[in-house]
């Protein structure tokens, strides 16, 4: 029906980057092993890299390899558009900016409940299937972050709809604040397929705690990388799993274990299972750096990257957590105590974090001498 090769795609939000561009060199090589390995699906977003990603698989993708050897997927965000005028224009300018004339997926991008009643009132749906009636949409879905009830209203008001693409990982997947099993059972009821995003938690499945990475180790059987998408990919239903991938290194492991995909085994999933309490038993703060947050904040705190601080400090309790935070990621942007509690960020966060709260506490834990 789609015209997928694989069950893997290459999520373009997190690509390598030298001095705030992206590495063309580099991303080109990526797509070209990508493609060589028998993959053809790319996933991208306006807001990704603050519109750099769509131009960068304009120089590295579209414009180098023929229309038909790749899969592109690309988003309606709620950033970008306030009324229904306005959301054909900014597609024709996505068409433009990725050098097609037509996506072969398009996605109502990050729905929830609130996010929903706007695209509803703008007709943005109404839209997208147009566009789809026109050609330049061969397949028309939402991405979605709330939980299960609204995701099921959703797919009763529109059931034109094809694919659902949600957070699914082994950390989330009964998290009370994610919901991915009970969202995965809603797909599944509609008859859905699943697009999985964030298999890896943003690098948290990647980037282990020693002694979850013993665990892991102790089979002996791939990277911690490997375990988090197979166990995403082994569930009926997955039609794709996305990995942000940032360096050829990381796209060449991935391949390695996804060209001949094999669920995981029992033994696997008991020792992700153990992986999954010890995370638990930690309460680390379950931030993946999506950077959705950081748009819009006032005091320019970049709190993805002081959660980052404060799960490292909590992991392994040396200097450099403070160096990073003192020196690095407030010499120019807020701090954590800096923030005025206007609540944009936790109206933007996929994973429904009590931000505020939580930079109560980072201030708490670093700025000890302000107090």
């Amino acid at each position: 029906m789609y015209n997928i090769k694989k069950n893997f795609g290459f999520g373009c939000m997190r690509l390598p980057m030298i001095d705030g561009e992206v590495d063309q060199r580099q991303f080109s090589e990526m797509v070209d092993t990508f493609l060589e390995a028998g993959f053809n699906y790319f996933d991208t977003a306006h807001g990704y890299l603050g519109g750099k990603s769509e131009l960068a698989l304009k120089s590295c993708l579209t414009s180098r390899h023929p229309r038909d050897s790749y899969i592109l997927t690309n988003k309606l965000t709620t950033f970008f558009f306030e009324k229904e005028e306005e959301i054909r224009p900014f597609f024709e300018n996505q068409l433009a900016w990725c050098g097609v004339e037509y996506f072969d997926f398009y996605l109502m991008h990050a729905q929830s409940a609130e996010n929903f009643a706007k695209f509803k009132r703008c007709h943005a749906y109404e839209t997208a299937l147009e566009l789809k009636k026109e050609g330049k949409i061969r397949h028309f879905g939402i991405s979605f972050h709330d939980h299960a009830d609204v995701l099921e209203q959703i797919l009763t008001e529109y059931p034109q709809i094809e694919v659902v693409q949600i957070q699914f990982n082994y950390l989330d997947y009964d998290d009370p604040a994610v919901q991915s099993r009970k969202c995965y059972e809603v797909c599944r009821k509609y008859g859905k397929p699943v697009i999985v995003m964030e298999p890896v938690k943003g690098g948290n499945l990647v980037n282990l705690p020693d002694e979850a990475g013993a665990v892991l180790d102790e089979l002996k059987g791939g990277s911690p990388a490997s375990y988090a998408i197979r166990y995403a990919a082994g569930f009926d239903g997955m039609m794709m799993v996305l990995s942000g991938m940032s360096t050829l290194d990381q796209l060449e492991d991935n391949i390695s274990y996804m060209r001949e995909f094999q669920p995981l085994s029992q033994k696997e999933m008991d020792a992700v299972d153990k992986v999954r309490n010890i995370f638990r038993s930690m309460n680390l703060i379950s931030c993946t750096a999506c950077r959705y947050c950081t748009d819009g904040c006032p005091k320019h705190i970049s709190i993805p990257d002081l959660f980052a601080c404060m799960n490292t400090k909590q992991l392994y309790h040396d200097w450099n957590a403070d160096y990073y935070y003192n020196n690095v990621h407030t010499k120019k942007n807020g701090k954590a105590s800096d923030c005025v509690k206007c609540g944009k960020c936790e109206d933007a966060c996929p994973q429904h974090l009590q931000i505020r709260n939580l930079l109560e506490d980072v201030a708490k834990e670093f700025e000890k001498t302000c107090r």
